[in-house]
Formats: structure tokens, C-alpha cells, sequence
């Protein structure tokens, strides 16, 4: 029962947000009662409700084996997946809901791999126990009638309502059954605005080393998961303080540099949590793109910082530095290629619009930016807005003015030429037929060439173009 009118709220908003997947619900109990079997909603999806944050993504846990469920639910289900069959997993599609239905586990593990020893339960409590935290240890039983009562024997409750994270065993047992729990925690602290129990975070400190059992691409999808939080700036600080941050992300947390009284400058750390904020600001939508180019954008400044004799620091190429270092990171937790190049890009870009100055740029440079750019543009645009973090507020003021001139220039250009296919004024056939050659590097030579005459002047009328390419071939003869 619940103790207080918080948890009555709770409870009630819970029911709400149950509510709209009534009939799915009691299809799924009458199904599992008339075949002998009880059937509960369990874990994040209880959280979930109870926060009033519930989608179509069901999660359930049963007394059912999945060879007796898959005979009752094939013919009920739109869709059946069994590629969770051997954790004792159906998934299941029913309408724009989707389901997953796991038959209670009482698993051990060797405290070597993640991987654990599959073993099936006898009951509900054994099951709960068995997760990661006590708000994801609650369950609800799901009856012909609907959603009926609630089970919470670890008190997840009392832990939802405190906004803390704990773990149902003590923390060392739970991180070392599967040390990806606590990545899992600062996700949680990002998504949920929740904090970590202090014996947890002592357990995360302890234990952080542990990472390291885990797949690059497990830790990869933990680590866009935080980021596409709400605040993800609150779970890297929380990896980063941990020592969670020094096993998967170690350039994160190289940015907390000393600041001294003589040479003053601001802390980059901090500055990259800032950015990353800023740059959720500017989102029409999460962008996973943006949001690591946001912290990384600076990794490249404690490599190449240097005290300057007048007592100021200087951080010549760090972006260059930056572009390298967030490529060999992201290549390691085995992301995509396109992923990779996106976000080194903006990164070695980042810092391109502070040439700009008092808006004296040449059209050949603008192009330059925008061709160099290419799809990253307004992904561009955001990074370099959200790098504003001055306290001066008419230098933030005068910055910001700035960019507005540039996008207003690039703007004006782009009506008179379409900026985002910057092509040489001839193609390569053109060039083979000009200068009577065949296929080869020279073909590739010459294009070069006129891409970047075209970068310098603009569009070339037809003969002009053919001209200047003559003079270039005469040049190399």
C-alpha cells in the first residue's frame, strides 16, 4: 500500500498512463489466465508510468516458459520476434504497441564476463531482485481486468519518489554481475534527473575499472543514450567524477585543468558542459550529431595548451588536434563511419567563424565555409552559437552579432549561386575533351584545380572557364 498522498499521485498518474493501452493490457492478461499463467509489467515500464512518462514500449515478465507462450501468442500477436528466446525473451507486436515478455530469471554470473547464466525463476520476488536498480524493480500484475495490484517488495518506491538510484543487492555484488549497470546509472541520472545513492557512487568509484569487460558497442549505446537525455551534462559529470569517464571517454575528464593565478583561463571541462547545454537549446530536435560534437568540440586543448610569456595561454590547432583525437575515440567504441566524420568535422570546424572578425571575410572565404561545411551547416551554425560562454555580455552581445552577418552573407550568396553544390564551371569529360586526354590523375588534377577557381571567383561563364583551364594546362607543359 502506499504510504503517503505523494505516493497516491504517483500511483494515480501510473493508472493514467496505463489507461491508454487498456485493451492491449487486458487481452494480454485474459490470454496468460486462460493458459494458466500470470503475466506482470515490470521494470522500466513501471517506472516509467509511475512518471508519467510511459510509450509504446511494454516490458513483462512471467511465470510462462517461451515455448508455452509462443503457442498462445502467435495467433494473438501481429508480429512475434524470438531473437531474445535464449534470455527467455518473445517480442511481441500488437498493434502500435510493443511488447516484450520475459519468463521470470534467477541468473548467476561469474563476476568475469557480463554474460549471465541463464537461469529460468520460480517467482516474482526472485526475479525483481535480480535487477539493476529499486526503480526498476517494481512490478504490476496485468489481469483480464486490466492493470491490478502493485508489487514492490524493495521499497522502489520510496526510491522513485526520492529521485535516487539504488541497487536491490548491495551495489559491489549488482556492478560486479555486470559492470555496465553503471554506466547504465549516469544514463539514468541524464534521462530521469535522478541522483545515485552514496554507497552506489562509492561502488562506481571503486569498481569503474570494470568497464572494461564490456563490448565497445554496448558502451557506445549507453553513451547515446545519456547524451540524448534530458541533461547530459549531469551524467558525464557523474561519470567524470566516478572514474567511469577515464576508462570510456579518458578525454572528457583530461579537460579539468589546473587553473593557476597567473595564467588565467577558463576551465574546459566545464566550458564543454556549458557548450553542451547551449547547444540543446538551439535543437529543433535531439541531435546525437550535435550533442557530441558539443563535448568534444575542446578535447584538443589540454595537448596544445602553452603558457604564453605575457602570463596568457594560448591553444594554437587545437582544433586540428581535437578533430584527430575525437576520430581515434569514436573508432574505438566502433561507431559508424558517417557518425565519425560528422562530428570530427565539426569539430575541426568549430573555431573557422572566429577568422571571421569585423566581417571582412571575402566571398571566396564564405564559400569556402559553407562548401567545407556541406550538410554539417546548420548543425554548424548551432556548435558555433553554443561556444559563446563569455560573462561578458557585450562581448557575447558582439559574437553573436557577428555570426548573424555571416549567416546573413552566406544568405545573400546563396541567392545568386547554390552554395551547396560548388562544382569546377566543367566536368570531367569537358576537361578530357579540352585538353585531349584520357582517363587518369590528371583528369582528378584539373577539376581540383577549377573547384577551387570557382571557390575564389564565383561562377565562370562557359568560355572563361575553358580559358583558364588552358593557361593552367600551359603551365604544366
Amino acid at each position: 500500500m502506499p504510504d503517503s498522498a505523494a505516493d497516491v499521485e504517483l500511483l494515480a498518474a501510473a493508472q493514467r498512463a496505463l489507461n491508454r493501452h487498456r485493451d492491449v493490457l487486458r487481452e494480454l492478461g485474459r490470454l496468460f489466465a486462460d493458459a494458466g499463467h500470470e503475466v506482470y509489467l515490470v521494470g522500466g515500464s513501471v517506472r516509467d508510468a509511475l512518471l508519467g512518462r510511459l510509450g509504446g514500449d511494454l516490458d513483462f515478465t512471467t511465470d510462462a516458459r517461451p515455448d508455452q507462450m509462443q503457442k498462445f501468442l502467435r495467433p494473438w500477436a501481429d508480429a512475434l520476434w524470438d531473437t531474445g528466446i535464449e534470455y527467455g525473451t518473445l517480442g511481441v507486436g500488437k498493434g502500435e504497441d510493443r511488447l516484450e515478455i520475459t519468463t521470470f530469471r534467477a541468473d548467476s554470473y561469474d563476476q568475469v564476463s557480463r554474460h549471465p547464466q541463464v537461469r529460468y525463476g520460480d517467482n516474482l520476488d526472485d526475479d525483481l531482485v535480480r535487477r539493476d536498480f529499486t526503480v526498476n524493480a517494481m512490478a504490476i500484475r496485468v489481469t483480464a481486468d486490466g492493470p491490478a495490484e502493485f508489487h514492490d517488495p524493495l521499497r522502489g518506491l520510496d526510491a522513485l519518489r526520492a529521485r535516487v538510484l539504488d541497487t536491490p543487492a548491495a551495489p559491489e555484488v549488482s556492478f560486479g554481475d555486470d559492470p555496465l549497470r553503471m554506466l547504465r546509472a549516469a544514463r539514468f541520472v541524464s534521462q530521469l534527473g535522478f541522483t545515485v545513492a552514496p554507497r552506489v557512487r562509492e561502488a562506481m568509484v571503486a569498481m569503474a575499472g570494470q568497464l572494461e569487460r564490456i563490448t565497445a558497442e554496448r558502451v557506445a549505446a549507453e553513451l547515446d543514450k545519456l547524451l540524448l537525455g534530458s541533461d547530459p551534462a549531469a551524467g558525464i559529470d557523474l561519470m567524470v567524477q566516478t572514474g567511469l569517464g577515464d576508462v570510456v571517454l579518458p578525454e572528457i575528464g583530461a579537460m579539468r585543468m589546473a587553473i593557476d593565478e597567473h595564467h588565467q583561463h577558463k576551465d574546459v571541462y566545464q566550458h564543454s558542459l556549458t557548450v553542451l547545454r547551449q547547444a540543446i537549446e538551439l535543437e529543433d530536435s535531439p541531435d546525437l550529431v550535435l550533442r557530441w560534437a558539443a563535448l568534444l568540440h575542446d578535447i584538443g586543448k589540454p595537448a596544445t595548451r602553452r603558457h604564453e610569456p605575457n602570463g596568457g595561454v594560448s591553444f594554437h590547432h587545437h582544433e586540428v588536434v581535437g578533430a584527430k583525437m575525437a576520430r581515434k575515440r569514436m573508432r574505438a567504441l566502433k561507431y559508424s563511419k558517417q557518425m565519425i566524420d560528422d562530428v570530427s568535422q565539426l569539430v575541426y570546424l568549430h573555431l573557422r567563424f572566429h577568422g571571421y572578425g569585423d566581417g571582412k571575410w571575402t566571398d571566396s572565404a564564405v564559400r569556402r565555409y559553407v562548401t567545407d561545411a556541406g550538410h554539417l551547416l546548420p548543425r554548424l551554425h548551432k556548435l558555433v552559437r553554443a561556444d559563446c560562454t563569455t560573462r561578458n555580455k557585450r562581448r557575447a552581445a558582439r559574437l553573436q552579432a557577428s555570426y548573424d552577418d555571416l549567416e546573413k552573407r552566406i544568405a545573400e550568396l546563396a541567392a545568386k549561386e547554390d552554395l551547396k553544390k560548388v562544382r569546377p564551371d566543367l566536368d570531367g569529360n569537358e576537361i578530357m575533351e579540352i585538353l585531349g586526354i584520357p582517363p587518369g590523375p590528371l583528369v582528378g588534377e584539373a577539376w581540383r584545380y577549377l573547384k577551387e577557381l570557382r571557390l575564389d571567383r564565383g561562377p565562370l561563364e562557359h568560355d572563361e572557364a575553358v580559358a583558364e583551364l588552358k593557361k593552367w594546362w600551359s603551365s604544366k607543359q
